[in-house]
């Protein structure tokens, strides 16, 4: 919350532009002069592919599907049919349009879970690898990724079968898209992001993720939270440019959820004064649909656009289709209108199962286009090039553009289309969606 008398927002006589953050108390200013510099990541080298090298760019591409974990799920075909548990000797039998498996190098391992809680995995799982482990293909691709984690870690697995237990049932998971360059592409630069697909694709691709965020928090009775996360390029942290999401269990809520509980036990409408209220009397609702509202970021590092459901659930999976589709669609444009080659971090934010308080589903989109360096080190003053207002003009310029080339989902009101209305939040109200 911005402190004492100064606004969350302000622009100085000189056309400095001054925020706190309003969760947070981040100080961030941005500068005349810097909002025009390029913001999209240059690319070192452009190469041309050949025949099929689409499918095979990287370690999450469809014809390398032995270089990543067995697979606990799969959407196929046009209506998105989940398939649980492929064999490895199936993994081509089907076109994969989004694969769920865990992230080989998990940031919180299995081991983590098993020697700190003293967690076992169930009968399932053990099931699923011994069948797993069944075939010839399948006991070699365990025996492939032990030696890779191995290797990397200097740690060996007794045995087979418990790498096989390790690998299947950790509690931190990739969800991978198809597409590592768009259809038809002609060299590697033609990337696949998230605002290419179409927004049905999306929407399949938010609703799974929501499906394995529940799954996750259902088998790992010791998280206190599932942080959900999509890094886009090398500059934000990606290690492939293949669109992807990550979900990992964690065994605390960290520490900006705890600081917003100990907001919301004061203010329970917290998010409607300090964000929502905020964002309509300084004019910063970018688009709206009827289920979610998105904002121009205020006290963000980067230039940040921000997506709160407007429905009175709280957790992601407790919205209704309907609801799960309305986040989606937002972010989706927003995804589009920041283009393929903008550096990005989506971050989820939602009630931690069990927490007192009540608190939206928001989805942030940072832009990734500045490094912090000596000056916010020193200060803890941060330089945003785009300013809020900057930021809102942007994105509704480029929003009308993308609806008129018929590139959104419909039923998106936009800039000047959106009213107060628009930003009411429900999620403290009582009863269903």
């Amino acid at each position: 919350m911005s402190d004492g008398a100064r606004p969350a927002i302000q622009r100085l006589p000189d056309g400095t532009v001054k925020q706190i953050g309003p969760l947070t108390g981040t100080r961030v200013w941005t500068v005349p002069g810097r909002a025009n510099r390029p913001i999209a990541a240059p690319r070192d080298e452009i190469l041309p592919l050949g025949r099929g090298e689409h499918r095979r760019l990287c370690a999450f591409c469809e014809d390398r599907h032995l270089e990543t974990t067995p697979e606990k799920a799969r959407l196929v075909g046009d209506d998105f049919t989940l398939l649980r548990h492929v064999p490895a000797a199936e993994l081509d039998h089907t076109v994969a349009e989004f694969r769920r498996f865990g992230n080989l190098f998990e940031i919180v391992s299995a081991e983590y879970w098993r020697e700190n809680h003293g967690f076992r995995q169930p009968s399932s799982l053990f099931e699923w690898a011994q069948e797993y482990l069944s075939t010839a293909e399948g006991r070699a691709h365990i025996e492939a990724l032990a030696d890779i984690r191995a290797n990397s870690s200097g740690i060996q697995h007794p045995s087979l079968e418990e790498a096989a237990l390790d690998l299947l049932g950790g509690s931190h998971d990739v969800i991978v898209a198809r597409r590592h360059v768009v259809d038809g592409a002609h060299s590697d630069d033609q990337l696949a992001s998230a605002g290419t697909l179409t927004p049905d694709e999306h929407a399949a691709y938010t609703a799974f993720t929501v499906r394995s965020l529940a799954e996750i928090q259902q088998a790992q009775p010791n998280a206190a939270y599932v942080t959900v996360f999509q890094n886009w390029l090398r500059p934000a942290g990606a290690s492939f440019e293949h669109l992807h999401k990550q979900l990992v269990a964690i065994d605390e809520h960290g520490p900006q959820v705890d600081h917003e509980l100990r907001l919301l036990s004061a203010d329970r409408l917290l998010y409607q004064h300090e964000i929502a209220d905020l964002a309509v009397e300084e004019q910063l609702i970018v688009a709206a649909t009827d289920g979610a509202v998105a904002f121009a970021g205020v006290g963000h590092r980067y230039p940040a656009l921000e997506v709160f459901s407007t429905s009175t659930a709280n957790l992601p999976q407790d919205h209704s289709d309907g609801g799960v589709r309305a986040v989606s669609d937002l972010v989706h444009a927003l995804h589009a209108a920041t283009g393929v080659h903008v550096p990005t971090n989506e971050e989820w934010h939602y009630r931690p199962p069990g927490a007192p308080w009540p608190m939206p589903w928001r989805v942030v989109l940072k832009w990734r286009i500045s490094t912090p360096a000596g000056f916010e080190g020193g200060t803890k003053i941060y330089v945003n090039t785009i300013d809020p207002w900057e930021l809102r003009r942007r994105t509704v310029e480029t929003l009308l553009e993308l609806r008129a080339a018929g590139r959104l989902a419909p039923g998106i009101r936009i800039g000047d289309e959106c009213t107060p209305d628009d930003a009411r939040l429900r999620y403290a109200d009582t009863g269903s969606e």
